[in-house]
């Protein structure tokens, strides 16, 4: 992608995704007595009027937090709902709703991109790498290595050809998409967490998603019950790398939902079964936010 200015309207450069196959699928309930955390106060409510309408002039719904783009983000991946392909964890399934933050209406026919590292904190793509950030990424934003004009001072060239845990899905009419995927592991530095990005005004073909403009770069949170209950089995106790829990997290503000804290439903004596996660996501469809310009912060508060 092209580089953008954070509130620019002009278009990225064009994108095309391939299609693969996979339908939605359902979630399925675990029984007994279900978890559903609390710091994220649940999805927000927007602030409306009596009449139920939102009121005018003013926003009815938070706008999320615009977080990095990290160093892993791989353009040009593939339109599918289950992004597993095979790798072993809790399993996960992830709704996300875009609203305009301003009028409440569902934002539909976006591309919604997700990526995230597995059980042992290595992303898909970045084998060879580890779970470890880049060197120097800890403190400071690296400059890219791949003689690439994205715009993005901190990406890293992919290593291999694995495409694990990444997808893409077309917002339907309320706005939603949904993935079926493994609850993340964690790598040095870092809280769980699950990339993503909202982008607009490009065109669904045969192919897959073309062209387009990134209006929100986000990054999703899980409380902290439901890591420590996941850390205690296979594969996640194999990680032996120090976890950064989501209070020391560098990233994360503390703000819940609009900080992109997720609502999690799951057995708390049978999480292994799987969780279930969701948030609504507020974003301006007319700004440019991919994520290239914000500034890491110096150091993790555990360093």
């Amino acid at each position: 992608m092209t580089q953008n200015g954070a509130q620019s309207p002009r278009k990225t450069s064009r994108r095309q995704v391939l299609v693969a196959g996979g339908a939605v699928i359902a979630v399925a309930g675990t029984g007994g007595a279900l978890a559903v955390n609390a710091l994220s106060g649940g999805e927000e409510a927007p602030v409306r009027t009596k009449g139920g309408e939102p009121s005018a002039g003013a926003s009815c719904y938070r706008l999320s937090e615009e977080a990095i783009e990290g160093p892993y983000y791989i353009d040009a991946d593939r339109i599918r709902a289950n992004i597993t392909e095979g790798k072993k964890g809790v399993p996960l399934t992830l709704a996300i709703k875009v609203i305009d933050s301003e009028t409440c209406k569902p934002v539909r026919d976006a591309a919604v991109d997700i990526w995230h590292c597995d059980a042992l904190g290595i992303y898909s793509g970045y084998e060879s790498v580890g779970s470890a950030l880049p060197s120097g990424m800890a403190t400071e934003s690296a400059p890219a290595d791949d003689g690439s004009d994205d715009g993005s001072d901190m990406h890293v060239k992919p290593t291999d050809d694995a495409r694990y845990l990444r997808g893409t899905q077309r917002t339907d009419q309320a706005g939603k998409v949904r993935f079926t995927s493994i609850f993340p592991g964690w790598y040095e530095g870092r809280a769980v967490h699950i990339h993503m990005k909202a982008q607009v005004d490009g065109t669904w073909t045969e192919g897959g998603y073309e062209g387009g403009r990134t209006c929100h770069t986000g990054q999703l949170y899980f409380e902290e019950e439901a890591v420590l209950a996941v850390a205690e089995k296979t594969p996640y106790s194999g990680n032996t790398v120090k976890r950064v829990t989501l209070p020391e997290d560098i990233l994360y503000d503390d703000s819940g939902a609009t900080g992109g804290l997720l609502t999690l439903r799951y057995d708390k004596k049978k999480i292994a079964n799987g969780v279930t996660a969701s948030i609504t996501v507020g974003v301006d469809p007319e700004a440019t936010n991919d994520g290239h310009e914000l500034i890491i912060p110096s150091a993790p508060p555990s360093a």
